[in-house]
């Protein structure tokens, strides 16, 4: 019988407190683009796929070259494999575009609106679909480097403990929660991102998981 990975409960209230700040909760509504950004997690293709099904967007853009955490996972490339994936769920050639190059979030919006114009398209609208965790960082990136657009963020939604157990990897997803709790207010910081509020209950949960030793995807 397969172990199904679950999180230990000395962290969970901790991680469920990241887990809630990250996801923005916007509402969803049609919108001119639909942009995937590019990670390890297959289900930002399959949720693509999905809302293209629904009408929420016609065109789906698909960025991201790799990471060292998808190499051996998309070895042509994220977005590559999320074309792939979201042809395969049946939306067609004509619907997807790929951005291959994008190595981080900023690069993953500023190539596609360069995708985009070339192509002769000006979205006044886009949908990010990402990580989970990932939204709100890509929601402050957006809205630095894309202001002009109106941007809502999703994710193939899913609770947290199924969402772990997706992964498959408790620890990489308390590590990818952890760095990105940081990189909120380091990017602001550092002119990446627009600033967001950090409530300290927030604050006191990523010290915690700090604490415990979860700091692999933390930035020196």
């Amino acid at each position: 019988m397969v172990e199904i990975p679950s999180l230990p409960p000395a962290i969970r209230d901790d991680v469920a407190t990241l887990w809630a700040y990250h996801q923005m909760g916007h509402q969803l509504r049609p919108v001119d683009v639909g942009v995937g950004l590019g990670s390890h997690d297959l289900s930002v293709a399959t949720y693509a796929a999905q809302l293209w099904r629904q009408a929420i967007f016609p065109l789906i853009v698909f960025t991201g070259a790799n990471a060292p955490t998808t190499v051996a996972r998309f070895p042509r490339g994220e977005a590559v494999h999320y074309q792939e994936h979201a042809r395969s769920l049946g939306v067609p050639d004509d619907a997807i575009l790929v951005e291959p190059a994008a190595t981080n979030t900023a690069e993953n919006l500023t190539l596609t609106r360069e995708l985009l114009t070339q192509r002769g398209i000006t979205p006044r609208s886009v949908m990010l679909i990402s990580r989970p965790y990932q939204q709100r960082r890509a929601y402050a990136t957006c809205r630095k480097v894309w202001p002009e657009v109106e941007v809502i963020c999703g994710s193939l939604p899913l609770a947290l403990d199924d969402y772990v157990a997706s992964i498959g990897d408790v620890e990489r997803v308390v590590n990818m929660l952890v760095g990105d709790t940081q990189r909120i207010e380091l990017y602001a910081e550092r002119g990446f991102a627009i600033p967001q509020p950090m409530p300290e209950d927030v604050r006191e949960a990523y010290r915690r998981l700090v604490d415990r030793g979860y700091t692999a995807r933390l930035v020196a």
